[in-house]
């Protein structure tokens, strides 16, 4: 099972990215701008919400695309279940 070191960063769970790119249904080919991704995250947390995603790049949970227009994010479906684990164990929690 893949765990995150640090499921909170800057009071913002990365579980919380993770199901709001689910919910949208942004699985492989299917892209969202950062900037929408942050869109529901307050002003003074933006900018650390696009640090995590960056984050979840790294760990290779969420794929990118960068386009002429800015980088755009969608989920790993290699990792569907991992993905799908972090967001349970980690919201169900609150």
């Amino acid at each position: 099972m893949f765990k995150i070191m640090d499921n909170k960063v800057y009071g913002i769970p990365k579980a919380t990215i993770l199901k709001k790119l689910k919910r949208r249904g942004k699985w492989g080919g299917a892209h969202t701008s950062l900037n929408k991704l942050t869109s529901g995250i307050p002003k003074h947390l933006r900018g650390k919400a696009k640090d995590i995603t960056k984050d979840l790049i790294r760990e290779g949970l969420l794929l990118s695309k960068p386009t002429s227009y800015g980088l755009e994010v969608s989920l790993n479906p290699k990792r569907r279940k991992e993905i799908d684990e972090i967001i349970h164990e980690y919201l169900s929690k609150e």
